[in-house]
């Protein structure tokens, strides 16, 4: 049996049923526990503009309520909706990745009360009413995580835009140096290249150059007109699995259901589809950049690392079929209304 098969099963056999339930019970705790101002910040109608916007830049103009004006309680219910959606160590990524504005304002020697970097300065909004019988979705968004949710009832049925980042990407120095946030993406997209054949490694390198930042950017619609690199058809076996490996990474961000259906969808459109793609270094030595990228009909993930002397990184996930909850989705919530 093909190993990604095999592991697109298991993610269905270890599925926890009662998780996709604890949705829209998690969603509405959250909200029975906001006061009337703090509500009419977070909740939106869901057939709105407002939620196809998409920015992972310190911003003050977001919409929603933020982790600042949230109190212990509220928080403790932030996190645990996020854990109905996200994986346990997406979620400690999550909580790392906001911990790390705290250094860049020491780095900027920014002063206490600049809140340009501010790890409290992530924002929560609820698109559509949480509930057994409606289509609703949620966003958690800030500098370097942005995260959009689309659920059908108590299913979720859509979480892209997915995007992690962190700068500094290595931590230099203090008491948190060393700290990687994203050692993974950073370590299995190495171990691959490293891995291919002179053959494989002339069709998977592109450009010695690297892209500035990930090309699908912050754009509503991701796409990738001209699929470049080397085609999953054109790497040994072994290679092939190492690819799948990543694609399971950056897929099991979410929780083991969701990313099950995921998983399901990528093999239906034919594994021989997908293209891995690198630019810049292959070597990973500090102010050196490097970016690959894994794309195929459903799918485009992307990694960058450009930035602040190569030591600040960009990862995506775009669902092609099912960004920002898909067409379909919203077509069906229209006819129901």
């Amino acid at each position: 049996m093909n190993r990604f098969i095999l592991l697109t099963l298991l993610t269905f056999l270890f599925n926890v049923p009662a998780k996709s339930q604890d949705l829209v019970g998690k969603a509405n705790t959250f909200i029975q526990l906001l006061d009337t101002a703090q509500r009419t910040k977070t909740l939106y109608p869901f057939d709105t503009e407002e939620r196809y916007r998409f920015k992972y830049i310190p911003l003050d103009d977001r919409k929603g309520v933020s982790y600042n004006e949230l109190n212990t309680a509220q928080r403790k219910a932030l996190m645990d909706l996020l854990g109905t959606c996200l994986s346990k160590e997406t979620v400690k990524k999550v909580n790392a990745i906001m911990q790390l504005d705290l250094i860049l304002k020491e780095l900027e020697q920014r002063k206490p009360e600049d809140h340009y970097r501010d790890p409290g300065k992530y924002f929560v909004t609820i698109f559509g009413i949480p509930s057994d019988k409606t289509i609703w979705g949620w966003r958690f968004e800030g500098h370097h995580v942005a995260f959009h949710f689309s659920a059908d009832k108590k299913q979720l049925v859509a979480g892209t835009p997915n995007f992690l980042g962190t700068n500094p990407a290595i931590v230099q120095s203090g008491p948190q140096k060393n700290t990687q946030v994203l050692k993974e993406e950073t370590d299995k997209g190495f171990a691959l290249i490293h891995a291919l054949s002179s053959e494989e490694l002339s069709k998977a390198v592109i450009d010695t150059a690297a892209p500035a930042e990930i090309l699908t950017e912050a754009n509503r619609k991701a796409m990738i007109d001209h699929p470049a690199g080397i085609r999953y058809k054109e790497l040994l076996p072994e290679h092939q699995q190492q690819l799948l490996q990543l694609i399971n990474l950056y897929v099991n961000r979410y929780t083991t259901l969701f990313a099950g259906t995921m998983l399901k969808e990528i093999q239906t459109a034919g594994l021989e589809n997908l293209w891995f793609t690198w630019a810049g270094y292959t070597m990973p030595v500090l102010g050196k950049p490097y970016y690959y990228r894994i794309q195929g009909p459903t799918i485009i993930i992307e990694y960058d690392n450009t930035q602040n002397n190569a030591n600040h990184i960009h990862t995506v996930v775009r669902d092609l079929k099912n960004d920002f909850g898909g067409d379909m989705l919203l077509e069906h919530y229209r006819q129901s209304h």
